[in-house]
């Protein structure tokens, strides 16, 4: 259960705001690989769940968009392990293509409420919440 899911996690459709989920152990360091924070730093050193300032980088290192990430570390997020949130503008186009950037860093699609199976298995939740 230990290996990194990212999904969209707004729709697909257009929108103002789109958020790709990731989570699993080293998510921080392989959304570090397609975010860079503004202020230099590598996204695992952000304080525990502050939105950092920075860009999106698709598989060839250029720009995406400017956005927003946020670093959850575990135990403390909804899925009991590490998370990481990339908070961009909300393009079918742009989200496609940092979930393609996300998956050449060996990240894998999460399946169909694969991040509530994660909650319920690390004990964030019981069987009725879940359902």
């Amino acid at each position: 259960m230990s290996h990194v899911i990212a999904a969209v996690s707004t729709g697909s459709q257009i929108s103002a705001i789109g958020i790709l989920r990731l989570s699993g152990s080293g998510c921080g360091q392989v959304a570090g690989q397609v975010f860079r924070a503004k202020n230099g730093r590598p996204l695992t050193e952000a304080p525990n769940r502050k939105l950092i300032l920075g860009t999106l980088l698709d598989r060839q290192g250029r720009t995406l968009d400017q956005c927003m990430a946020v670093y959850t570390r575990g135990p403390h997020s909804y899925t009991g392990e590490d998370t990481a949130e990339l908070q961009c503008h909300g393009s079918p186009m742009v989200l496609t293509l940092a979930l393609e950037a996300l998956f050449a860093q060996g990240v894998r699609q999460a399946g169909p409420g694969e991040f509530t199976r994660r909650a319920l298995l690390n004990g964030r939740m019981d069987l009725t919440a879940a359902e």
